[in-house]
């Protein structure tokens, strides 16, 4: 039996302060003009203090229940995209499951950098389809601020914080899942990266010294990996989807580089009021990226049912996954 499988409700959560460029002026030797010009950002969200990881999850998931009108105790699975967890163990996702009352989930946490959120969905979508699940919860939310190294200007311009959640499970035949593609080159791993803290380089006070704790990245190379595997990954969704380019009604990119996004609907011949773009207003949110614009492009009466979606993510790994939906609801 084929089972369509797709997005039954979405939600997100950013926090309340928000973070200029004109703020980063005073903190870090950069200027408006030139983060704006090399990366299209404006503005970035910063957590509370007292806020993780878990508790925007919780509150993206709770829009998302709510959208989907389910309730937690319907949820067979959480599973939380992240690469700012609250903490190495427990997971994330045990920590949402736990507070939002999906008594009857399992839950574990999916590590793929900003690809997290499309790999999750493809995660689920799978096990759906295999009819192990009948509603997955799956959200990609990050607590970036807290691993940015505000002396790197480099770095501290891109990132900002967030989260994205959605409600997956049985849709309405030839509505949902058409086409998915996933891949990782590990051998770029080296590119971005979080050096210490893990089982490699536990935390000393040589590597706090050394600021190993923090976002580490080469630009050059993340920025030439994602021009070149962005339009291929979603050539190949959509040739598994069975579609033209012609026929896509909105293309949601992974909100890493204004550039890069204009890139890659260049090479799919997209016109930019086809692409989904709000990283001038919230940065880059990794995993929460695209929950994130799904979520505004449904409030904004930009998604109807019936229209065909291409979600395109791309990551440290380094990772990359697309999906292209036809919308069901």
């Amino acid at each position: 039996m084929n089972i369509s499988v797709g997005i039954l409700g979405i939600g997100s959560y950013l926090p309340e302060k928000v973070l200029t460029n004109a703020d980063l002026e005073k903190m870090v030797n950069t200027t408006d003009e030139w983060i704006i010009e090399r990366t299209g950002i404006k503005a970035r969200h910063i957590a509370a203090p007292e806020q993780a990881t878990s508790d925007m999850s919780i509150i993206a998931a709770q829009k998302a229940l709510a959208d989907a009108k389910t309730n937690p105790e319907e949820i067979d699975l959480v599973i939380v995209a992240t690469a700012s967890p609250d903490h190495e163990f427990p997971s994330t996702a045990c920590q949402v499951q736990d507070a939002l009352g999906c008594k009857n989930a399992a839950a574990f946490d999916l590590a793929a950098g900003c690809s997290g959120f499309v790999y999750s969905l493809i995660v689920a979508s799978q096990m759906l389809q295999a009819g192990i699940y009948k509603k997955i919860l799956i959200i990609g939310a990050e607590t970036l601020s807290r691993i940015m190294d505000f002396s790197d200007r480099n770095t501290c311009v891109l990132f900002g914080d967030g989260a994205g959640a959605a409600v997956v499970g049985r849709v309405d035949e030839g509505y949902g899942v058409l086409g998915l593609d996933m891949g990782a080159d590990g051998s770029g791993g080296k590119f971005l990266i979080q050096p210490a803290g893990g089982s490699r380089r536990p935390a000393s006070h040589e590597t706090i010294d050394e600021h190993g704790h923090y976002i580490h990245m080469d630009g050059k190379e993340v920025y030439k990996f994602a021009t070149r595997i962005m339009a291929k990954t979603a050539l190949k969704s959509l040739e598994k989807a069975g579609l033209t380019l012609e026929q896509l009604d909105l293309l949601v990119p992974h909100q890493a580089n204004i550039r890069i996004i204009k890139s890659a609907a260049k090479h799919l011949k997209m016109p930019m009021e086809k692409v989904w773009v709000n990283i001038d207003k919230y940065a880059n949110t990794s995993a929460a990226c695209i929950p994130i614009c799904l979520d505004e492009a449904q409030a904004a009466g930009r998604l109807h049912k019936g229209d065909n979606i291409l979600l395109v993510g791309f990551g440290a790994g380094l990772t990359w996954a697309s999906v292209v939906l036809k919308w069901a609801k």
